[in-house]
């Protein structure tokens, strides 16, 4: 060859640039940055997520593939400079050609959802079942891969559910086929996804109600609470089959449902024993309910929700207040929503009652008046020291020396709102100090709104909580005030003394300068009341 070509093709050989002096790429920079090697994290990368964990990672796709052409090049271009020494050379004897290197074989890449453990998976549903239930989400995650698949298939997560068939315009042969459809997959959802379900609320069933509760006796024996909502055809079989395959149960909501009262009769007899929470709505049917409640059928009963339902009945409810106790001790919430309710009359020669010594919640909220007065909420309360809650809402006969002789000391909640009834009322004008006196180191939440106590005794019962300077030691942090002759000065004073105060309504308070009537929420907005009505205070002479 000659002398000119030969140096030729050793200076194209000379100026090639070398693999390792390649500048790095601020991509690398980043992220060495990150994850330098020998720190024991490692970077997973997706479209809009950027992960560091622990241990050793897998190689990066971007620089696997970078690492790879670098070394197609080196080969390519050191066969081009030894065909051209060879072309320099004499012909001798023909050079042996290298065995083409093979490029290392890379491993599909599963992406970033892939690698993250089961463990850690199931950790993260399970915060967001627990905060917006399994359904859409676990159905949507089962779809992405394998591995989310697996974990929104673990029946650990599927422990709430509720099943409504959607009701957009359904006629009723459509909704009929609208509930089979749904029943046909909750065949075979039943014994892979719900075998530890624990809280079953079913909505809007009209027709599938028993072959729904039929799978959940075969499938979900840890079933403890079953709430049907405008649910119809209900039999006795459904719920005794139903008590009788689930022994945890000791919850049951039928509220606003279509069930017979010998159904629920029988399924308390059934699972009596256990029972703990109980819903029921108010109709003809309910007193054989109460009876069977009356003959100590739920001894261990804790909860009891009574309330009117869509299509108000008229009928008083005759409730015995003596038996109630009697047939259910251990009693702690009792709710009498809305109810027109009378007390059976005691007699002069009967014994009180042993009354409820765990209740800690009684509601009687009413939006009419109603007939509770003193003597029977005395009837009531008489031995129930723990009582925390107390919700009066429209019992206009209960006045503030009736709720001072009541046993219990620390209530933290009490409502004596009156609701569209006080201007037919006559009120009592006096007695709130009553109230203040004794709770005032308890109470969280006082609501008088509608109450016809004036100004000087509001003045003085809110005085009570101004115990120590700033108020530190109050728990005052709900007042309702609507409707009421609380002035200027005392809403100042009860707000510079509750700093804990993050709600307060003054709607309709006629001796408050106009523009301040309103509610109030947040710390934020009740400071700025207590500032606005120190400005509208005369100066002290």
């Amino acid at each position: 060859m000659a002398p000119g070509v030969a140096r030729r093709a050793r200076q194209r050989v000379r100026v090639l640039p070398l693999a390792g002096a390649r500048s790095r790429s601020a991509e690398d920079w980043w992220w060495d940055r990150l994850a330098p090697s020998g720190s024991g994290y490692h970077l997973l990368q997706s479209d809009s997520m950027l992960l560091v964990l622990p241990g050793p990672g897998p190689a990066r796709r971007r620089a696997q593939r970078r690492a790879a052409r670098r070394a197609q090049l080196l080969r390519l271009h050191g066969a081009r400079a030894a065909e051209a020494e060879a072309k320099a050379k004499p012909r001798t004897a023909p050079a042996p050609v290298p065995a083409p290197v093979p490029a290392p074989q890379q491993e599909p890449d599963l992406g970033w959802g892939d690698r993250i453990p089961l463990e850690i998976l199931l950790q993260i549903f399970g915060l967001l079942v627990a905060a917006d239930g399994p359904i859409p989400f676990l159905g949507r995650a089962a779809r992405v891969c394998r591995r989310w698949h697996e974990a929104a298939s673990q029946p650990a997560l599927w422990h709430t559910l509720t099943l409504s068939p959607p009701l957009v315009g359904r006629p009723a042969k459509s909704g009929t086929k609208t509930e089979k459809k749904l029943l046909a997959s909750l065949e075979w959802l039943m014994p892979s996804r719900f075998s530890q379900l624990q809280r079953l609320t079913l909505i809007h069933w009209k027709s599938q109600v028993h072959p729904v509760l039929k799978l959940v006796s075969e499938s979900c024996p840890r079933l403890t609470f079953l709430k049907l909502s405008d649910c119809h055809g209900v039999t006795p079989d459904t719920l005794i089959m139903l008590a009788k395959a689930c022994p945890q149960l000791h919850s049951l909501d039928i509220q606003h449902s279509t069930v017979e009262s010998t159904a629920v009769v029988s399924f308390l007899e059934e699972a009596g024993p256990r029972m703990r929470k109980l819903w029921l709505t108010y109709s003809s049917q309910t007193t054989a309910i109460l009876g069977a409640l009356l003959g100590s059928c739920c001894p261990q009963l804790q909860l009891l929700e009574v309330s009117t339902g869509l299509n108000h009945n008229s009928t008083p409810l005759q409730l015995p207040v003596e038996a109630l106790q009697k047939g259910c001790p251990q009693l702690q919430v009792l709710r009498l929503l809305n109810l027109m309710w009378l007390p059976k009359p005691s007699g002069r020669a009967t014994t009180p009652g042993p009354g409820f010594p765990s209740l800690e919640e009684l509601c009687l909220a009413s939006s009419t008046c109603n007939f509770v007065s003193n003597e029977v909420l005395d009837r009531l309360l008489h031995g129930s020291p723990h009582l925390r809650l107390l919700d009066l809402r429209g019992c206009a006969r209960i006045t503030p020396a009736g709720l001072h002789d009541l046993p219990c000391q620390e209530l933290e909640q009490l409502h004596l709102g009156l609701y569209g009834m006080s201007d037919r009322l006559t009120l009592a004008k006096e007695g709130s100090l009553l109230l203040t006196q004794k709770w005032c180191r308890t109470l969280q939440e006082l609501d008088l709104s509608g109450q016809g106590f004036s100004e000087k005794d509001l003045e003085q019962a809110l005085a009570a909580f101004s115990g120590a300077p700033g108020g530190s030691h109050l728990a005052l942090c709900s007042l309702n005030l609507r409707g009421t002759r609380v002035t200027a000065s005392t809403v100042s004073s009860v707000i510079s003394n509750c700093s804990g105060l993050l709600y307060l309504n003054l709607e309709s308070c006629r001796c408050l300068p106009r523009g301040l009537k309103r509610a109030y929420r947040g710390p934020e907005e009740v400071q700025w009341c207590l500032q606005q009505l120190l400005t509208s205070l005369p100066p002290p002479s």
